[in-house]
């Protein structure tokens, strides 16, 4: 029976030496290598091209999502399982588009993380449901067609200043336009926003975080 080559990257050594103690009871498994940061992660998958890499995020010379994408980078068969105790957004998606494959919490019972081994083998991901929560959160967000996405980018940057509480005059002279150009930005994003004035037009560019 061909073994599936795992590397550990973990910064915590009686982490990465318990999960390595684990993953050695099973027969159908071989931890090839272990790595303490996102720099040592890409060199050992380099030199040992394992099937899977078990991968932390907060690291010390270089962070388990650089290293993630660079490992995909060189070698897009070697799948990458994140696991973490982090479930921010700032991380899960970059991580997931740096071309990690699943996404799992260090809480995660040591059967589910052999689990997510075998199935990355076959291209199958799993993912923490806190985690797929947050990203079904994230679609619906994206899939909704709000009003600014009608703006154009000088529009949008128009509302910027609006915002900020600048005059015409202020938005003419910050963007180096005539103060005719201004009153027809100012017009165009009133109406494409669907509002009366210009303080509706700066509560909205707070409310969706706009500034």
């Amino acid at each position: 029976m061909e073994k599936i080559r795992v590397l550990v990257v973990d910064d915590h050594e009686m982490v990465r030496r318990g999960i390595c103690a684990y993953l050695d009871t099973e027969e159908d498994l071989e931890v090839v290598g272990e790595a303490a940061s996102g720099r040592s992660a890409v060199e050992q998958a380099r030199k040992l091209k394992p099937d899977v890499v078990l991968m932390d995020l907060i690291m010390e010379e270089g962070t388990g999502v650089e290293a993630t994408k660079q490992i995909k980078t060189e070698l897009p068969s070697t799948q990458v399982i994140i696991l973490t105790s982090y479930i921010d957004e700032s991380l899960i998606f970059p991580a997931l588009e740096a071309g990690a494959l699943s996404y799992l919490l260090k809480t995660a019972r040591a059967e589910e993380i052999v689990d997510a081994i075998r199935r990355a083998v076959k291209k199958e991901a799993v993912i923490e449901p806190k985690v797929a929560a947050k990203m079904v959160g994230r679609f619906r967000e994206s899939s909704e067609r709000l009003p600014h996405h009608d703006l154009t980018e000088r529009e949008l940057e128009v509302l910027t200043l609006i915002a900020q509480g600048k005059t015409n005059q202020e938005i003419a002279d910050e963007l180096f336009i005539g103060i005719k150009t201004v009153k027809t930005h100012v017009s165009n994003v009133l109406s494409k926003l669907g509002v009366e004035d210009r303080t509706q037009a700066a509560i909205y560019a707070h409310r969706h975080k706009l500034v």
